[in-house]
């Protein structure tokens, strides 16, 4: 039998034509185009269409496909209920995770018609679903109304008019609209795995995308970008910046945003963040937060090596855009789900359950059973 690899690093676990990350060369590509090509050049519904159907689309394509999407907004009557009864103090990802699922209720044949098109269908529906959950929770617990969902606003204006109240901004719609772009797809990372395993089964598809949500719950994995802003805010001021890393070196502390399990050179997408970080934070917000970033990856790649990846500066362009810190991840999820979907979609075009080994190392075979009294 071979050796366990943890984590499962090193292992091909499965094939995909949707994104790679080489991790070497500090390179993602969606589709056979590299990150850099299409970040700022193309829209997040663009990159939709890319990863469902191994193309760009032409203005024609592209108009149906966001207009579809516009067209599925609408929350049932009975999630919108359950969003404003859920716990004002929940985790939104919880509320994102639970509400994905109860979109199941009212999809009976979720599994019983499981055609290439229902799948896809239900696929638009989840994407243009995710954000509205997110959005209308976050109104929810502070005990604003929920605007009615509109078909005029892209996928980035509409999350942000919802999670204010109010049409964003150009500058604001276009630099979220970069942010979905970057974070649509990452090759077979732990959220987009769980989405594989799971739908393997020929379980449906919401179940799929519940999975992955769970999974990108996880501080390893999507909440890290929360824990920048707090850590930031933990150090509180310019000149505690080199104190504060000293300290998390020595105590051999992680340091949030910093560092990337795949990439062991630049993280392809930092580069994107970090100058709408700067622009941002010269208009909008403090421009301190964002020295502070600067002299935290100073000084992270004299002392160690490392880079700052993508959660660094997302946190830092989210947070000059007024977006609470809990709200990060649910973010990450809205532009993920279109990548989680096209992996599902992918997976139930040639399926095979996943069902790896794993190494036992517990006590030989051999023991006896005595009786109950004498143990």
């Amino acid at each position: 039998m071979p050796l366990a690899s943890k984590g499962l690093e090193g292992i091909v676990a499965n094939t995909t034509r949707l994104s790679d990350v080489i991790g070497d060369k500090g390179q993602l590509i969606y589709c056979g185009y590299d990150i850099n090509e299409l970040a700022g050049k193309v829209s997040y519904e663009e990159v939709v269409f890319l990863l469902w159907n191994n193309r760009l689309p032409t203005r024609a394509e592209l108009e149906d496909c966001a207009k579809t999407l516009r067209g599925l907004r609408q929350l049932p009557d009975g999630v919108i209920d359950f969003i404003k009864l859920a716990p004002k103090d929940a985790n939104p990802m919880d509320v994102i995770r639970t509400g994905i699922s109860m979109l199941g209720l009212w999809d009976r044949d979720a599994i019983k018609e499981m055609t290439p098109e229902a799948n896809r269908q239900r696929a638009r529906s989840i994407t243009s679903k995710i954000g509205v959950i997110a959005a209308y929770y976050h109104r929810a617990r502070q005990g604003k109304s929920l605007p009615p969902v509109r078909d005029d606003l892209s996928e980035a204006a509409h999350f942000l008019y919802l999670v204010n109240g109010e049409e964003p901004t150009k500058e604001a719609a276009d630099t979220l609209d970069v942010a979905f772009v970057l974070h649509a797809d990452h090759g077979t990372n732990a959220s987009t795995f769980s989405a594989r395993v799971t739908i393997s089964t020929l379980t449906d598809i919401y179940s799929a995308i519940t999975a992955a949500i769970g999974t990108l719950k996880g501080p390893l994995h999507g909440g890290a970008n929360e824990g920048v802003i707090q850590m930031l805010e933990e150090i509180g001021e310019e000149d505690r910046v080199d104190a504060f890393i000293d300290e998390q070196l020595a105590q051999k502390k992680k340091i949030m945003g910093i560092g990337h399990r795949v990439y062991k050179t630049l993280d392809p997408r930092a580069p994107h963040l970090q100058r709408m970080a700067v622009k941002l934070s010269d208009k909008l917000g403090d421009p301190k937060w964002i020295r502070m970033s600067e002299r935290i990856a100073q000084l992270m790649k004299e002392r160690k090596n490392l880079n700052a990846n993508v959660d660094f500066y997302s946190a830092t362009v989210y947070y000059s855009l007024g977006i609470p810190t809990d709200l990060f991840t649910p973010i990450f999820a809205v532009a993920r789900c279109s990548g989680w979907c096209a992996h599902i979609l992918e997976q139930l075009e040639d399926n095979r359950l996943f069902r790896p080994l794993s190494e036992y190392v517990g006590e030989p075979v051999g023991k006896t059973v005595g009786p109950i009294d004498e143990r």
